[in-house]
């Protein structure tokens, strides 16, 4: 006899499988099309830095590193040579201009200066004994001049005679004619003596003018070497203080040889290097604040060197007016060198995940201070303190500052 079999009320196993299959699609479903597809990293807060961005006056410059130094540097050339005689003047020591520092000595230029002095006494006998030779000369043609004169009146006067007479038949027609020929003879030999005086005059002339601008020369010259004498002398060419003579007693000196350094402190720059990143940016002309005891001082750029070594290139920045009291060649100074100026911009806090993202992307905070999601933004100018915020951010968000190194590729940030 069949016995009937009662089916047992309650829950099965293959309803509790289909109710965990039924959980799984729904979780699928919202992991598909509800959940955020971000990769996920978990840190702990309080070891992380984060700053708020904020509306403020964005001030573009960079602090910059310096050496002071003279705002020049004379070298120290020995005009002529020679054998040191005596040093004057020792390496540290404040000078004047003009101040003898090292005398030297030089024989061949002692020679030199005898031999000019004698020629030049030579040729001031030769011109004086030339003069009065000249002199004897001129006198001499005006008594053959005077002679000359008084024999064309003596011929002129028996001429006249002669003249009247052979109008009387009282001569002869021969002595009438010698008496003519001798009165034309003295006349034509009056006027070459004449020529021949204008001639002399205008050779004494020339000779005389030639042989003063000679004596002129030999003096010019004998002036010159005396001047060659006095170089001897090494003197200080500016006012400043003398940082290098290297030089020695007996020492040979050549002509043209560095024997020293001066500094010029009537002032002084500051050179200072900068990372390339600036280098279209910084021009002739920018100002710089320099901060020494609680007092600014103004600097202005004089020159910026082309060259970029190491990724930094050089500027000088001199003080047009007031400068520090007590300033040291060596000694540092950090200054402010600002780039353009101050303006209303968004304010990011300076932070090492520029090194990670290059401003590229930041991690932005939520609201709720849970979690800091990726996110695209653009930064502009940079100074020691602040990004300039272009695009990606606004005021009163919160970011993380501090380095991304440990946060991989994740996309979001869960705080701990």
């Amino acid at each position: 006899m069949d016995i009937k079999i009662e089916q047992k009320k309650g829950l099965k196993k293959k309803h509790i499988i289909w109710a965990i299959g039924g959980v799984l699609f729904i979780t699928l479903l919202y992991f598909a099309f509800f959940a955020s597809n971000l990769s996920t990293y978990r840190a702990d807060k309080e070891k992380l830095t984060i700053s708020k961005v904020e509306e403020g006056v964005f001030h573009d410059y960079v602090t910059i590193n310096g050496n002071v130094e003279p705002i020049s540097t004379v070298l120290l050339d020995a005009r002529e040579g020679g054998r040191v005689e005596e040093k004057v003047a020792e390496e540290g020591q404040m000078v004047n201009k003009g101040d003898v520092l090292v005398r030297l000595s030089n024989t061949d230029l002692s020679l030199s200066i005898l031999n000019s002095e004698a020629q030049l006494a030579e040729k001031s006998n030769f011109l004086r004994n030339t003069m009065v030779t000249m002199e004897q000369e001129k006198l001499q043609i005006k008594r053959e001049l005077l002679n000359l004169e008084f024999d064309i009146i003596r011929k002129k006067r028996t001429y006249e005679q002669n003249k009247a007479l052979i109008a009387e038949n009282l001569i002869s027609q021969e002595e009438f004619l010698m008496a003519e020929e001798d009165y034309q003879f003295a006349n034509r030999s009056f006027q070459l003596y004449m020529e021949r005086q204008r001639q002399d005059s205008i050779y004494r002339s020339i000779q005389v003018k030639q042989m003063e601008d000679n004596l002129r020369n030999m003096e010019l010259n004998l002036q010159l070497v005396r001047m060659r004498q006095d170089e001897l002398n090494v003197k200080s060419p500016v006012d400043g203080q003398l940082t290098i003579l290297d030089v020695e007693l007996g020492q040979s000196v050549p002509k043209g040889g560095r024997i020293g350094l001066m500094h010029v402190l009537t002032s002084y720059k500051v050179v200072a290097e900068i990372d390339e990143h600036y280098i279209d940016k910084v021009k002739v002309g920018l100002k710089a604040i320099l901060e020494r005891q609680g007092q600014e001082f103004e600097l202005s750029v004089r020159k910026v060197f082309p060259d970029v070594q190491n990724g930094r290139f050089t500027i000088e920045l001199i003080f047009p007016d007031e400068m520090p009291e007590n300033m040291r060649t060596g000694q540092t100074y950090y200054s402010r060198l600002q780039l353009g100026n101050p303006k209303e911009a968004l304010l990011l806090p300076k932070g090492s995940f520029f090194q990670k993202t290059g401003g590229q992307w930041i991690f932005v905070v939520s609201a709720d201070g849970t979690s800091a999601e990726k996110r695209s933004i653009k930064i502009g100018n940079q100074n020691p303190q602040y990004y300039e915020v272009l695009e990606g951010l606004q005021a009163g968000e919160e970011v993380i500052t501090s380095g991304y190194d440990s946060f991989g590729d994740s996309e979001r940030i869960v705080f701990k």
